[in-house]
């Protein structure tokens, strides 16, 4: 069995300078929930951290992003996929902990209770917070395009981090090539 972890906003959904602070502004872009389910379908473990300091910024809630947590499984599931897991990061970045990307606490803390390495695994990102992430915690970085990641893309520190279009583009081609993944 695979594991491949996906930051939330820009890669999953739509993104906002405003935040996703409802299920009624979670949006998800086209093929990415398909694109989960397929990767549930063919045994591969998804788990998502992404950083939602909206909630310490005083933007919503705990229950507002529960809320949508709920709804994007429910999503994912009517489409045959799920999530084994989400982590998050709620705090403002002035009061960062090791777990706000780009330090690697998320995704140690996956590979903890996955009880797999991160070596090779693929972390799906928008921005270079998600490319630092990946490289601090020894797994591979890819970049989409979606979100912030046409900014992202024209930045510095992406030597050699594959780039794609979207979630979707990047499953289609790892399960086509599924040694390469």
């Amino acid at each position: 069995m695979k594991l491949i972890i996906l930051d939330r906003d820009g890669v999953i959904n739509e993104d906002s300078d405003d935040y996703i602070k409802s299920p009624a502004e979670w949006h998800p872009i086209p093929g990415s929930l398909e694109a989960i389910a397929q990767l549930s379908r063919t045994g591969w473990r998804v788990f998502v951290a992404s950083n939602q300091s909206g909630i310490g910024r005083g933007l919503f809630t705990y229950q507002d992003l529960f809320d949508i947590h709920a709804l994007m499984n429910q999503r994912i599931a009517e489409l045959g996929g799920r999530l084994e897991g989400i982590s998050f990061a709620p705090e403002h970045p002035d009061q960062a902990s090791e777990m706000r990307k780009p330090r690697p606490g998320m995704l140690l803390d996956i590979a903890r209770r996955a009880k797999l390495s991160l070596e090779g695994v693929p972390f799906v990102g928008d921005s270079l917070s998600d490319i630092q992430a990946a490289q601090a915690a020894g797994a591979r970085p890819i970049l989409v395009r979606s979100g912030k990641g046409r900014r992202t893309e024209s930045g510095p520190g992406l030597e050699g981090v594959p780039i794609y279009d979207d979630l979707a583009a990047y499953v289609a081609e790892c399960l086509a090539r599924p040694a390469q993944a």
